[in-house]
């Protein structure tokens, strides 16, 4: 069991994880712990070369407090991002949340025994190639789509463990810590600690993707409801359209407002002659999305209308979020933010017309900047949020501060 000077090393380390440079003094404060203990563990970080001396901070008229950060290169996440086609891995080094590496792999989470087996493999042959020392990992984070109870490491919508821990499984095969949550969570928590939501107490995240998630930050923490299934906006049921949606109900918002509507509608429309740049949309459901998008942000009037239409929709389930919860904040993130402010006119015009006016006034609403990389950096910050309460006291995760 690892010693009251690592847990407080982890503390620290934690608090200068994402490019943060503190003072000692701001770093005691946030541990909540005294000022010589504090620099006392310092002094040894910088020694053992994870943390190093940043100079003096600029002068308020007393001593200028000594600032300290982490070194680059010595402390990583493995961040894996998930959907329903295709599965992304990279490096994330914690010093500055830089991707140093992402590769994409494909597994189909429908109605596949073997995807937990892949994704293993994946994981593992990933490690291997990258060149960074496992002594370096302090963990892997995982974001997936469906119904993730992450108490219990389960994933009751993919990845079929029979009923075991997903968790478990990959600790064992990897060797490192893991840890999981729902895709639009991690989108959620990469935009509270590093996007568009920081500093805000109430946000709602929207992920714009295969389908529509929806993350929850109340009173200025991630929202998961009773047993972590919060925010399924993609199965509110707002059309009489007689569409079958991906949970077997009909008439979701997910059915008129997901990305696959858009390429399905572009095929369609293209077949039915439709005026376009336009002449073939890729078999590849990812690069069919980013040629619609690209041909959108230049001006294509089909493609334009087509992302204007998913936006409208995606707009009439947000007037239902603002009246509910009354958030400060909601940011449209995801694969499908790339498309940027073609979002917004769309959205508003549905939150103008559906929502009660004085509700909407405090409400504003935004584009993410972080795009296909949100996920990713959600899951790096579900490692470094758990890093400290690690309850098996994870040897790996120690050799950092040892090397």
């Amino acid at each position: 069991m690892a010693s009251k000077t690592d847990h407080y090393k982890k503390k620290i380390l934690k608090e200068l994880c994402f490019g943060s440079v503190l003072s000692g003094t701001e770093i005691s404060t946030r541990i909540e712990r005294s000022l010589p203990l504090t620099l006392r563990i310092l002094t040894e970080l910088v020694e053992e070369g994870i943390v190093e001396e940043k100079g003096y901070a600029p002068s308020t008229g007393g001593r200028r407090p000594l600032m300290y950060s982490l070194v680059a290169g010595k402390m990583y996440v493995v961040s894996v991002a998930m959907d329903q086609l295709i599965t992304k891995i990279g490096l994330v080094d914690l010093q500055n949340a830089q991707i140093v590496k992402a590769d994409k792999f494909p597994i189909d989470l429908k109605q596949n025994a073997d995807s937990l087996a892949e994704l293993t493999r994946y994981i593992k042959s990933y490690c291997d190639a990258s060149g960074i020392s496992y002594d370096k990992i302090i963990g892997v984070g995982i974001g997936m789509p469906g119904f993730v109870d992450v108490r219990k490491g389960i994933n009751y919508s993919y990845l079929d463990n029979n009923g075991k821990s997903i968790v478990s499984h990959l600790e064992e095969e990897l060797g490192l810590p893991v840890f999981i949550d729902n895709d639009s969570s991690l989108i959620a928590l990469a935009e509270f600690k590093l996007g568009a939501a920081r500093g805000k107490n109430n946000a709602m995240v929207i992920n714009t993707n295969w389908g529509v998630g929806l993350g929850m930050i109340i009173n200025g923490e991630l929202f998961r409801g009773y047993n972590g299934f919060a925010g399924e906006f993609s199965h509110m049921p707002l059309f009489n359209n007689n569409k079958l949606c991906s949970c077997g109900k009909s008439g979701c918002l997910e059915t008129e407002a997901s990305l696959l509507e858009v390429i399905e509608k572009m095929k369609l429309g293209l077949k039915n002659g439709r005026v376009s740049i336009l002449k073939k949309i890729p078999d590849d459901y990812e690069e069919a999305c980013s040629v619609i998008i690209g041909a959108a942000v230049k001006g294509d009037q089909f493609a334009v209308e087509l992302l204007s239409e998913i936006a409208y929709n995606i707009g009439r389930g947000i007037a239902i979020l603002i009246h509910i919860l009354n958030p400060e904040l909601i940011v449209l993130s995801g694969r499908g933010a790339s498309a940027g402010h073609l979002w917004l006119a769309p959205v508003q015009q549905a939150v103008n017309r559906y929502c009660i006016p004085r509700l909407a006034a405090y409400t504003t609403i935004t584009v993410s900047n972080f795009n296909t990389e949100a996920e990713l950096i959600g899951a790096a910050a579900l490692v470094v949020e758990n890093f400290e309460k690690d309850p098996t006291e994870n040897i790996l995760a120690d050799h950092v501060m040892n090397q």
